[in-house]
Parts: structure tokens; C-alpha cells; sequence
């Protein structure tokens, strides 16, 4: 059960990502890397990247940014470690296929769970980025 204290706690949570929600569309830069993130201090705390991810999935973070490596070994040879957007787009149908084959590795010595995640990631990112762009 669900105590009053912690129902506020939570509708303060939603009310600031709310607000930071709000606020993006007009507190956003854009960093070499082509990241958005707010600039308002209020919008940045409601989004706790670090905190509410990255602390959280640092193993599952790792093993998404080793195929990432993998995919860029394989797909540009000799090049820095870049995301070759149009090289393949079918992030739905990639991440299914990966699911099929979760808890194994691939061929390559990736995980297929990583993959999924790493096709979710790209799949949410293209959405968003569609979205800003009016797509």
C-alpha cells in the first residue's frame, strides 16, 4: 500500500518530468555529438541520466556499447567508432530477430540481448529525432 507520502513524492516526480518535458523544446542545445538535453536547471533535473540509467544498467550499458564496437568493426573497417545511420534502418524488425536468439551470443561474440537493446535505443532515438524534425 501506497503511503501519502509516497503518493506526493511520486506526483512531484511526474510534475517535474512533466515540467521538464515542457521545457525542452525551448531550453535544448545541441552538443558535437548531437545530443539535445535541456539547458534549464530545473528540466535537467528531471531527467536523471546518470542516476536513473546509468547507475542502474552499467553491465547492460557496457555489453550495448561492445556491439556497438562490434557493429562499427564490422560494418566501417578502420574507422573511428561512429553510428552509420542509413546502413540499416529496420530497428523493429532487427530487434525482434536479436529477441528470438536473447540470453546467447551472435556469431560475432555479441550478445543478442545487447543487440535488442541497442536496436530499442535506435529505434527511440530515429523516433524522437523524426519528431523534432517534423518527419
Amino acid at each position: 500500500m501506497t503511503t501519502l507520502a509516497e503518493a506526493d513524492r511520486q506526483i512531484q516526480f511526474f510534475d517535474d518530468l512533466l515540467a521538464a518535458r515542457e521545457a525542452m523544446p525551448t531550453a535544448i542545445h545541441k552538443s558535437d555529438h548531437g545530443t539535445h538535453l535541456p539547458t534549464d536547471a530545473k528540466a535537467r533535473k528531471a531527467l536523471p541520466v546518470c542516476t536513473g540509467v546509468l547507475d542502474y544498467f552499467p553491465d547492460a550499458l557496457a555489453a550495448v556499447a561492445e556491439v556497438s564496437r562490434i557493429g562499427n568493426d564490422q560494418h566501417n573497417p578502420g574507422q573511428p567508432l561512429h553510428w552509420a545511420k542509413g546502413k540499416s534502418t529496420d530497428h523493429a524488425d532487427c530487434l525482434v530477430r536479436h529477441l528470438t536468439d536473447r540470453g546467447t551470443l551472435d556469431t560475432d561474440g555479441g550478445r543478442h540481448s545487447a543487440k535488442v537493446a541497442w536496436r530499442a535505443l535506435a529505434l527511440l532515438q530515429t523516433e524522437i529525432e523524426d519528431e523534432r524534425e517534423g518527419k
